[in-house]
C-alpha cells in the first residue's frame, strides 16, 4: 500500500479543517499524520487510526526553526518514502513542500485555505509572496479551496494556472451534514443552554464562531453590535473561540466592548459548536479573508442564514438574499445595516433561513469532497505506474 503523508501546522488543524478525512483515506493509502505538539498529535492519531510524526513547526516567522524543520522532514521523507505528500496551512506547506522536493517525493501537493499575506504590507507582503511562490514553485499541485483564492493566486503570478486545482465546488473537507443537523440537538438541551447563557425565547441570537482576533472582523462586529443593541432590546451576541490576542490583538475599544456589554456573551473556544447554533438565529461572519470557512457551511447545515463578508469562499457558500446576506469587507456600517434588516424583514429572514440547509446539502456533502480528492490521489498514482 503507497503512503501518503499529511502535514499541517497544528494538530487542531488536523483535528477539525480534515475532521474524519485521514481515517477515510487510511483505508486507501497508508496514512501519516504529521505536525507539531507531540502529544495533541498522538491524539489526533488514535481518533484518526493513523501513524504521526512530530515536525518542529512553527507558526510564526522563525527562519533557522524552520530550516530546522525542513532538515527534519527530508530525512523523514527519505526514510519513508511517500508516493504523495499533501501539505495544508502557510508554513506545513512550505516547509513541507520544500523538504519533500528535496527528497525526491513524486507527488507534492499543497492546499491553499486561505492567504494570510493578503493583509500584510511592505517589507513582510514581499516576505511572504517570495514564500509563498517557493511553495507553489515546490508543489507539483495546488489545490485552492475556492475558486475566489484560484484568481488570487493567479492575479498574483505564484504559478501558473497548469498547476491549479479547484476540487469540488470548494471546501477543504466539505461539511458532516450527518452531524451538523439541527435534529441532532435535543430540545431540553437548548432549553437547558439557554437558560445557562440567560437567554429569553424573545430574543434575536447572532453568533460569531471562529479566533476572537483582528482579522475575522471582531473590531467592526462588537462596534457594530453595540450600536444596535444601544437601540434595540432582545438581542443577544454569543462569541465561540478562542481570543488570540498575541497574534492579532483586538483595538482597545472593542476589549471594553465585549467586557462592558451584558447582550455580548463571550464562551471560548467549544469542542461541540453545535448546541450554540442550535439556539441562535443568524452567522456573523465579517472576515477580512479566507480560504472555505468551515463555520459557514456548519451554520448553514444547522438552519442559520449568514452574514459574510464579500471574499473568496464566504461568496460562494452565501447567496444573496436567498441564504444570507453578503457585505463589504471592513464595513461596520454594511454589517450594522445587515443586522437591521434581518430584524425587521421577517419575510426574508425566513425565506433564508428555510434555504439555509438545502443550500449546503445539495453542494458540500462531506462524503461526495473526500471521494472526489481519493480520485485525484489515484490519478496521479496511476500515472506514476
Amino acid at each position: 500500500m503507497n503512503k501518503l503523508i499529511r502535514i499541517t501546522t497544528v494538530p487542531i488543524s488536523l483535528e477539525k479543517l480534515l475532521e474524519n478525512q485521514l481515517r477515510f483515506m487510511n483505508d486507501y493509502y497508508e496514512v501519516i499524520a504529521v505536525c507539531s505538539d507531540e502529544k495533541a498529535l498522538e491524539k489526533v492519531g488514535k481518533t484518526q487510526g493513523v501513524r504521526t510524526f512530530t515536525a518542529q513547526l512553527t507558526r510564526k516567522i522563525t527562519p533557522i526553526q524552520d530550516l530546522k524543520a525542513v532538515w527534519q522532514l527530508y530525512l523523514f521523507f527519505r526514510k519513508e518514502k511517500p508516493l504523495l505528500v499533501h501539505s495544508h496551512t502557510p508554513k506545513a506547506g512550505t516547509v513541507g513542500m520544500l523538504a519533500a522536493k528535496l527528497a525526491g517525493v513524486p507527488h507534492r501537493l499543497h492546499t491553499v485555505a486561505g492567504l494570510p499575506l493578503m493583509e500584510a504590507s511592505g517589507s513582510k507582503r514581499k516576505l511572504l509572496n517570495f514564500v509563498e511562490k517557493i511553495t507553489y514553485w515546490c508543489a507539483t499541485k495546488v489545490y485552492p479551496n475556492s475558486k475566489g483564492l484560484k484568481s488570487i493566486i493567479l492575479q498574483e503570478g505564484f504559478c501558473k494556472e497548469d498547476k491549479l486545482k479547484v476540487i469540488g465546488n470548494g471546501s477543504s473537507n466539505g461539511i458532516n451534514i450527518d452531524f451538523f443537523d439541527p435534529n441532532q440537538i435535543k430540545e431540553t438541551d437548548k432549553v437547558n443552554l439557554k437558560e445557562e447563557l440567560q437567554l429569553s425565547n424573545e430574543d434575536f441570537v447572532f453568533i460569531f464562531v471562529g479566533r476572537i482576533v483582528g482579522d475575522k472582523g471582531i473590531n467592526e462586529l462588537a462596534s457594530a453590535f453595540d450600536r444596535l443593541s444601544s437601540e434595540r432590546k432582545n438581542i443577544k451576541l454569543i462569541l465561540v473561540g478562542p481570543l488570540e490576542d498575541e497574534l492579532d490583538p483586538l483595538l482597545e475599544s472593542t476589549k471594553k466592548i465585549l467586557t462592558e456589554n451584558k447582550a455580548i456573551l463571550s464562551v471560548g473556544y467549544q469542542n461541540d459548536v453545535r448546541p450554540f447554533f442550535a439556539v441562535s438565529d443568524c452567522l456573523v461572519f465579517p472576515s477580512y479573508r479566507e480560504g472555505f470557512p468551515n463555520v459557514v457551511m456548519q451554520a448553514g447545515a444547522m438552519g442559520l442564514p449568514s452574514i459574510v463578508s464579500n471574499i473568496n469562499g464566504c461568496n460562494e457558500i452565501v447567496q444573496q438574499e436567498e441564504n444570507g446576506l453578503i457585505i463589504a469587507s471592513k464595513s461596520e456600517n454594511e454589517l450594522l445595516q445587515s443586522m437591521q434588516k434581518l430584524l425587521d424583514e421577517k419575510v426574508l429572514f425566513e425565506k433564508m433561513k428555510k434555504n439555509a440547509r438545502e443550500k449546503i446539502v445539495t453542494r458540500f456533502d462531506q462524503k461526495v469532497i473526500w471521494q472526489q480528492l481519493l480520485e485525484e490521489y489515484q490519478k496521479l498514482e496511476a500515472n506514476v505506474s
